[in-house]
């Protein structure tokens, strides 16, 4: 699967333990650059935590850094990291060339955009899917609620469910990480009140990237009659869904749509928008509305469904042919989104 899912989740890990130090200097930088042909306007740079290639995840924030050169008539850039020396040179790159907008996406930036946003504070940053620790006036975030997406697939596995149990397997048992469990299990009970759910964790030295003890978990639920489950192991999912498809049941997939790595049985994935998140973030810096966190979920558009986006039905998600609960997913989406449903949010309390 994409290493940027194993770094999103990461991501909660880091805020959990602090963990955020970024070191090195010395390797060559990967720059890869795509500049707009106008001279005029504002300038924006993005900065990535890997190279983008056909990581779609990243793909998106390249379209969105795109998105608002257009919408600004102005210029944009990207600069591809490789690893951690890299990104260091690409942040330094980034910030010597003086944009209006330096966009960085994941945690992985946090201590650089720290240190660089206290010594040029006429600088404005903008970082994707995380957060500095302390608060910067010129240092803007854009965070995603995930837990609304995760309810939603949940409430399609509450009503696709033959065995009336749903489950999940999970990278870690804290808050953060319930975020991809709880809410699973809280949207099939929505659907089907008497569903029977619950969750399995990855753990060991390498939760993020072990498919092995991933699998592992998933056929701990398999066998004991769970038809649904959701996967929320990094790069373990790809081990879920070996799993599942090996015992005929069903898997959901995360921030990018992971149907097309197991058709047939991968049902849908909760979406992460980083291209909305990106564009709506760099116009309200432009709007003077810089150093604030902005939250994204169902509302904004910053977080979906495959199920609930054009090009469903060649998807190649075992939704698609399921209009009918696509139907009543829709309407549990409105009712988030209008306020009549709150979804509860294990990392909040």
């Amino acid at each position: 699967m994409h290493r940027r899912h194993r770094r999103t989740l990461q991501f909660a890990a880091a805020t959990a333990l602090l963990v955020t130090a970024v070191t090195g200097c010395n390797a060559a930088a990967k720059n890869d650059t795509s500049d707009s042909a106008k001279d005029s306007g504002e300038s924006f740079t993005l900065v990535t935590p890997d190279a983008v290639g056909q990581n779609e995840f990243l793909k998106l924030a390249v379209d969105g850094v795109k998105a608002a050169a257009t919408s600004h008539d102005g210029t944009q850039k990207v600069y591809e990291s490789s690893d951690t020396a890299s990104m260091q040179q690409n942040v330094q790159a980034a910030v010597d060339a003086e944009p209006d907008v330096i966009v960085l996406v994941g945690f992985e930036f946090a201590d650089l955009v720290a240190q660089q946003a206290e010594a040029h504070t006429g600088q404005q940053f903008l970082m994707i899917d995380a957060c500095t620790t302390k608060t910067y006036k010129n240092v803007s975030c854009a965070v995603f609620r995930e837990h609304e997406g995760v309810f939603l697939a949940g409430a399609e596995a509450g009503l696709l469910s033959e065995s009336g149990k749903v489950g999940a397997v999970d990278v870690l048992d804290t808050p953060q990480f319930r975020r991809y469990s709880d809410p699973f299990a809280a949207g099939a009970k929505k659907v089907a009140a008497k569903t029977e759910t619950s969750t399995r964790f990855v753990g060991g030295q390498s939760p993020f990237d072990d498919s092995a003890r991933a699998k592992e978990q998933a056929n701990s639920l398999l066998s004991k009659g769970y038809d649904q489950i959701m996967a929320a192991a990094a790069a373990g999912n790809y081990g879920v869904f070996e799993a599942a498809k090996a015992k005929g049941a069903y898997a959901y997939g995360v921030d990018v749509n992971q149907c097309v790595s197991a058709p047939g049985t991968v049902v849908d994935n909760v979406i992460k928008r980083t291209d909305v998140a990106v564009k709506e973030g760099i116009k309200q810096v432009l709007d003077g509305k810089a150093g604030t966190t902005v939250s994204y979920g169902l509302k904004e558009g910053g977080i979906s469904l495959t199920g609930l986006e054009a090009g469903v039905d060649t998807s190649k998600c075992v939704i698609a042919d399921h209009k009918d609960v696509l139907e009543k997913v829709e309407a549990l989406r409105d009712q988030i989104v209008s306020g009549e449903l709150k979804v509860d949010d294990p990392a909040a309390g």
